[in-house]
């Protein structure tokens, strides 16, 4: 669709995405728009039945493209609405991490993130079904990381700082979990720290957790991490290296089942879902319209 023509604009912000010193961004949005020939709408989430007030939202105001204004749990919700649809999403990064935006390499500047929702490159991306309900377009893990998204979560502060000190406090408490992993027809027996669904190669703070990521291949991998140590996790997130090859298993695969002994941590896409003891995954190839730089 050439943008040279009127479009319509759903733009769905969350207002509790990001630092605790919120960012009016409606202002700047329409500011931006001024004078186009655009319309544009905005939809401010509350964290009450988000889902269904989105789905109403879209029905009634049929919109030709949709920007997801938040964080990797923003972009999974506005995501979820708009799989299998001809509705193209676009994403302005306004979350602590914005995991998914900065793989795809989407602009942090709102006038820049606006300008590839307006005249980027539309791909269709895939998606991880979880537990037959959510869905993963980025990562998702067990274990360790998980537990750091919930002190995370539980925090007032935000930044590298309180991050440190949060992945201190998880490094202090981590500990083993025993998995079964059944994926391409072969069960594996495994003793790790954490265990990743991955879509994508890289946490919102830059670690490197899985070099072959790519959200277009109509696969996924499974990232066992049998040994991890303090040093190693600080060179992980804060210089953005790729874990130790020697500590880690890396699986490529369309459907997984992971049970795991005692009840874990978990999270998808950056939001805590609380301890479980079995995820099962599967890919869903190309559901996803997402609005990207070109020669993304």
């Amino acid at each position: 669709m050439s943008t040279e023509e009127p479009i319509k604009i759903l733009f769905v912000i969350n207002p509790a995405s990001g630092p605790k010193t919120r960012i009016n961004w409606e202002p700047s949005i329409r500011h931006y728009f001024k004078g186009l020939p655009h319309s544009i709408e905005f939809l401010f989430l509350t964290g009450k039945n988000d889902a269904g007030s989105l789905a109403y939202c879209i029905k009634q105001i049929r919109p030709d493209r949709v920007m997801a204004v938040g964080g990797d749990g923003t972009v999974s919700l506005v995501a979820e609405q708009l799989l299998g649809t001809d509705i193209a999403m676009g994403i302005l990064p306004a979350g602590s991490a914005n995991g998914m935006a900065k793989e795809l390499n989407i602009p942090m500047n709102v006038e820049e993130a606006i300008d590839v929702m307006l005249t980027g490159e539309i791909k269709n991306v895939d998606v991880i079904r979880i537990n037959d309900k959510n869905i993963c377009i980025h990562l998702s893990d067990i274990g360790m990381n998980a537990q750091i998204v919930k002190y995370f979560e539980e925090g007032k502060i935000r930044g590298k700082l309180a991050y440190a000190r949060m992945l201190l406090k998880a490094l202090w408490r981590r500990q083993r979990m025993s998995v079964k992993i059944e994926m391409n027809g072969v069960t594996t027996h495994s003793v790790a720290f954490m265990v990743v669904i991955a879509n994508a190669s890289k946490y919102g703070t830059g670690a490197m957790i899985n070099p072959e990521g790519n959200p277009y291949d109509g696969k996924f991998e499974v990232v066992i991490v049998r040994r991890i140590a303090l040093s190693e996790f600080l060179k992980l997130f804060f210089r953005y290296r790729r874990f130790n090859p020697k500590k880690v298993e890396v699986f490529q695969t369309e459907a997984v089942l992971i049970e795991i002994k005692r009840k874990t941590h978990f999270q998808v896409d950056g939001e805590y879902f609380g301890k479980t003891n079995r995820v099962k995954a599967i890919i869903e190839p190309s559901r996803l319209k997402l609005l990207l730089p070109h020669k993304n």
